[in-house]
């Protein structure tokens, strides 16, 4: 395992955290990690019940970490998409519960991770979305098909081509999140649901999560084949290319901005 993913085990139940401060944005290794934990999990006899969830009070996930896109070639950027695609369909096809304990923003490569868990708890403070159009990218088109079944057309749409953020009460509405919980219960509540759905006939849960996943082969490789062709198009595009250097740019005044807030608040809670 990278150094980004920790794997702890309470009484039957794996809890996966996302561990790469200060946004937990997903690199190209953790991915990697990611997959082969749901994909050689998935092969055990007795696959186990997981809860993934992020290090931190801010972040699940931010999303893909922009920073690999620096002197990326197109290669690069294919082996990346292929191995985030292959994330989602281990996800997908993984025959037990898997829970999300979202305790900060979920956006991004964050967000379609979400989506394929069985259920989502959150924080009252997290917030949700797909920013890619925004910063030059686009989300994976299995997230984007996801998304579609789960939330109805017209929200995703919205969601996909403004690129704006919502709050954890809109999730709630939209059903993406199945419930909120304060921030010192969240990973109880999660641990005790995926707890109490890895209590049920091992074989009658996976062959119902599979019927209403609807895992496909030839779908998936369609889906692949179209983020990739996305990829190759918008990764040389000008337009899109200036709003990854403008977004990459913007990133130190944004955390000068997020340390001088932190030290406000920090100075607010010693005085008496």
């Amino acid at each position: 395992m990278s150094a980004g993913l920790s794997v702890l085990h309470s009484d039957g139940v794996v809890i996966v955290t996302i561990d790469r401060p200060p946004a937990n944005a997903l690199d190209g290794a953790l991915i990697h990690d990611l997959t082969v934990l749901f994909t050689e999990l998935a092969t055990k006899s007795d696959p186990p019940p997981l809860v993934l969830t992020g290090r931190g009070e801010r972040f699940f996930s931010a999303g893909g970490d922009i920073k690999e896109l620096d002197g990326a070639s197109p290669q690069d950027i294919d082996a990346r998409m292929r191995e985030f695609h292959a994330l989602l369909v281990a996800m997908d096809q993984y025959p037990r519960p898997i829970v999300a304990a979202v305790n900060g923003h979920c956006v991004g490569g964050g967000m379609e991770i979400a989506l394929f868990a069985d259920a989502v708890f959150a924080v009252a403070s997290a917030r949700f979305g797909f920013p890619e159009i925004n910063h030059g990218l686009l989300p994976a088109d299995k997230g984007v098909q996801r998304a579609t079944r789960l939330l109805g057309m017209r929200a995703t749409r919205q969601m996909l081509l403004s690129g704006d953020l919502f709050d954890a009460g809109h999730a709630l509405d939209i059903q993406l999140v199945d419930d909120l919980a304060p921030s010192a219960d969240l990973l109880d509540t999660a641990i005790d649901a995926a707890r109490t759905a890895g209590a049920k006939a091992p074989v009658l849960y996976a062959a119902l999560k599979r019927s209403v996943n609807d895992p496909d082969e030839a779908r998936d490789a369609a889906s692949l084949n179209q983020t990739l062709a996305s990829a190759a198009d918008y990764f040389d595009d000008p337009v899109a290319r200036s709003l990854r250097d403008g977004w990459r740019g913007d990133r130190p005044r944004r955390d000068e901005q997020n340390g001088m807030a932190r030290q406000a608040r920090s100075a607010d809670a010693g005085r008496p």
